[in-house]
């Protein structure tokens, strides 16, 4: 059971990556600090979709690394 969450935080891990590094440039912090500013839009389509994938791989991610956590300490 363990080798089983181990890969899925593996493979949550790496479209986690993937998610960020696929978003917009602009969209960061560095616009409230004099960056590049574009104003103020709403997200629309794929850029939505990205940000609600991320948030959910995020989420994911971390209740595997809980349960990775509570299953190490249950078997050791």
């Amino acid at each position: 059971m363990l080798q089983i969450i181990n890969i899925a935080e593996i493979v949550v891990a790496i479209l986690l990556i993937g998610s960020i590094l696929m978003q917009n440039r602009g969209a960061g912090l560095s616009s409230s600090f004099g960056g590049d500013f574009g104003g103020y839009y709403s997200k629309r389509g794929l850029e939505k979709f990205l940000m609600q994938f991320t948030v959910l791989l995020a989420t994911l991610f971390i209740l595997l690394a809980i349960a990775n956590l509570v299953m190490a300490n249950k078997f050791s």
